[in-house]
């Protein structure tokens, strides 16, 4: 089921997928087929906060989840990538160091886009600048509405916009039945939702008994989207 019309889905969601429409098949091919392609396994650091950039990545397989870590060692989720789509821009584009880490959450293939690929690219394709321009606003639009409302929220409710949230990023991937498969360990759907694992693994079986969502190990599908709305209380 589509969550047009019933839930604010970009609101939370933004993605970079639409910048690849814009380029002409010669930039598809000098920026991302013309790459090597790298291998990561569940788990693996593709790059590190503080790091000076010397490129972006364009993601080919798999989810990578953007974190930053605080001073206790707690890691905080901001936001999962999908397939299709480019992390580590911003600091290329700001000329800093990386403002966050990144690693897979799954099995996934990348390319490394060297810096100066992508600025020529950038630098000769005005429609790419406004596609980057307006991804780049959109994401802050997406950040700001995730500090506000998780700041504000109960540890059900965050849980419940978390799931929403990974159901839309994870729509492609469909068990035997067709239904959405959610693949995630607890620790990062816990730094996802910025809770204590014991809370995810309680709040989940209370889920689980109102019919709402049922479980596999790691894997999650959720049976009644509506109910999971519900149960988020955001208008």
């Amino acid at each position: 089921m589509s969550l047009s019309g019933i839930f604010p889905i970009d609101k939370w969601n933004f993605s970079t997928h639409s910048i690849l429409n814009v380029l002409t098949e010669e930039e598809y091919r000098f920026l991302i087929s013309g790459q090597a392609e790298q291998k990561y396994g569940k788990g693996e650091v593709v790059f590190r906060e503080g790091v000076v950039p010397s490129g972006i990545y364009f993601i080919h397989k798999g989810k990578v989840k953007k974190y930053k870590v605080d001073h206790s060692g707690r890691e905080q989720i901001i936001y999962v990538a999908n397939q299709g789509e480019f992390i580590g821009y911003h600091a290329v584009l700001s000329e800093e160091r990386y403002p966050d880490s990144a690693a897979t959450i799954e099995e996934s293939v990348l390319s490394f886009i060297p810096k100066e690929d992508f600025l020529q690219v950038l630098n000769n394709s005005p429609l790419l600048t406004s596609r980057m321009l307006k991804a780049l606003s959109h994401e802050y639009t997406v950040l700001a509405n995730s500090i506000s409302v998780f700041s504000q929220r109960s540890a059900i409710e965050r849980l419940a916009i978390a799931l929403i949230f990974l159901r839309e990023k994870y729509k492609h991937d469909l068990n035997a039945d067709g239904e959405i498969l959610i693949n995630i360990s607890r620790h990062d759907l816990a730094n996802l939702a910025g809770l204590a694992k014991e809370n995810v693994i309680r709040l989940l079986k209370e889920l689980k008994s109102e019919d709402i969502l049922y479980t596999d190990g790691r894997k999650i599908w959720i049976k009644n989207i509506e109910k999971l709305i519900a149960r988020s209380n955001y208008r």
